[in-house]
């Protein structure tokens, strides 16, 4: 969308997924959006909190598998560094383990890549108001899994029960 035509403050999106492809095709999807606006690619773990310090995004969106160094550990590194950042952690398989890693490294939420562009976007949005993003289907089996890294709140999903 052209500039002229964007709110006055969009939300400044970061992008590290290994796949050029795929991370340039997410990034004109969501930059479709007239709120939010890429403003960092990156293809390597190791280059995202120089990208962050430099570009300042609001939000990151980290794949689990990067080349340099993991997601999980760079959303470790961006709290401490970029405290201001909030992390979305994106999967391509959805595990109780990364999902648990995420949150003790300070992501604010962990979704599958296989979800629409559209509730990324929503989801993007719902960090930014402080919220705890997770796949629905992801908590479901987290909580047999060891201590649940969500609040009483967040297990309470309107029109999807308690998980």
């Amino acid at each position: 969308m052209p500039r002229e035509h964007r709110p006055a403050k969009s939300v400044r999106v970061l992008l590290a997924g290994d796949q050029d492809m795929v991370r340039g095709a997410l990034a004109l999807l969501l930059g479709m959006e007239p709120d939010l606006d890429v403003v960092a690619q990156v293809g390597h773990g190791d280059e995202i909190v120089d990208a962050a310090l430099a570009r300042r995004p609001d939000v990151a969106l980290l794949d689990v598998e990067l080349p340099g160094r993991s997601g999980l550990d760079a959303a470790a590194d961006l709290a401490r560094e970029v405290p201001d950042c909030r992390v979305l952690i994106l999967t391509t398989y959805g595990r109780p383990g990364c999902l648990r890693r995420a949150m003790e490294a300070g992501a604010a939420g962990f979704l599958v890549k296989d979800g629409p562009v559209e509730e990324l976007a929503q989801a993007i949005r719902r960090v930014l108001t402080g919220e705890t993003v997770i796949d629905p289907a992801l908590a479901a089996v987290a909580l047999g899994d060891g201590p649940n890294p969500l609040s009483a709140g967040e297990r309470d999903v309107p029109g999807k029960g308690t998980y």
